[in-house]
């Protein structure tokens, strides 16, 4: 309903393209959840039935069969408690995901690119969309800085907890003596946002500039200055795109990343406000330590947070992060509870 109440704030917004729009997002939205949860319902009848029938038979291979196909439902239906929580004002939008390489150079860069290519597969492997906007490359290896954006249903709501710093724990493949070393890069999620949430920016608030495009897109970007950065002054806030095919194209592309950052921005101070109406202290944004990737001497991923870990490092970097993202809804689901 998150579309529907911030329309409800603001009549101003209430124009009959928007208001269809809005509409139609929600009554998708929950008519998806209402056939997952009708299509739950009838397959633990079916194996109910066929528990029963087996029982009756005295055939143990079709009880087996039925109890491993209900412990596969409970999974699911405890993912949809998940899913659940996916009701915040932007949970359900597209997202802009953001990598910055810390300090420490091609290393830092290096593992920058390694979790650019976590998100994005992770990404591809739940059928979402990925679109590169900008991306600033290292001097022998990896990218300083990029930007995409992931496209598909509650994209923001799931990865809106990966706002942290990341720290990789490797031998370097850079270091001519094989030592050690520690990295780190910062990701920064913000929600896609659309006409139905109202985000002013003033003119005169704006620093923007043009210089000639480095990345990938052809020639095109190469002969032009078209690469837009533009600098939001009252907050700092800068985003940058370079990956569209005219100045034009990239300063609406930056300008949507701006009222995004901005809008993330707004619900972190939210989220803030109310954990210290609750008395709780909290670390809200994107300059703290969330999770630690460990390569050597030993394997081992941890979120510091929940403290959920595992061993299987390579398939986590492949984009396999759903247990992390989960228990970030978990977490969250308990502390409601209470």
């Amino acid at each position: 309903m998150a579309e529907l109440n911030a329309l409800a704030e603001d009549p101003n917004l209430w124009n009959d393209t928007t208001k269809a729009q809005a509409i139609m997002r929600e009554r998708n939205t929950l008519g998806a959840r209402i056939e997952v949860v009708k299509k739950i319902e009838g397959a633990l009848n079916d194996n109910i039935g066929l528990i029963e029938m087996g029982e009756a038979e005295g055939d143990a291979s079709i009880v087996a069969e039925s109890e491993k196909a209900l412990m596969a439902l409970k999974a699911e239906a405890a993912k949809m408690e998940l899913q659940s929580l996916l009701s915040g004002e932007a949970d359900a939008n597209d997202a802009f995901l953001e990598v910055n390489a810390g300090a420490g150079g091609t290393e830092a860069q290096d593992w920058a690119s390694m979790l650019l290519r976590m998100y994005t597969r992770w990404a591809e492997q739940h059928s979402y969309t990925v679109e590169l906007l900008d991306q600033s490359d290292g001097e022998e290896a990896g990218i300083k800085s990029a930007t995409i954006q992931i496209k598909g249903q509650n994209a923001y709501g799931w990865l809106k907890s990966e706002n942290g710093v990341h720290r990789l724990v490797r031998i370097s493949p850079f270091d001519s003596n094989a030592r050690r070393h520690t990295s780190f890069a910062s990701i920064s999620v913000s929600p896609v946002i659309d006409d139905t949430i109202n985000i002013e920016i003033l003119d005169k608030d704006l620093k923007v500039d043009t210089y000639r495009a480095s990345g990938a897109g052809g020639q095109h970007v190469n002969r032009t200055d078209s690469a837009v950065r533009i600098t939001h002054i009252p907050t700092g806030t800068i985003v940058a795109c370079q990956m569209g095919r005219s100045q034009h194209a990239n300063r609406d592309s930056a300008m949507n990343m701006l009222r995004a950052k901005l809008y993330e921005a707004e619900l972190q101070k939210r989220e803030a406000i109310k954990a210290e109406a609750h008395g709780e202290k909290t670390d809200i944004g994107w300059g703290h330590q969330i999770r630690s990737y460990v390569l050597a001497p030993y394997q081992l991923v941890k979120d510091l947070r929940t403290e959920v870990e595992t061993n299987q490092s390579g398939n986590v970097l492949d984009g396999d992060i759903d247990m992390f993202l989960e228990a970030s809804l978990a977490a969250r689901l308990v502390k409601d509870k209470h």
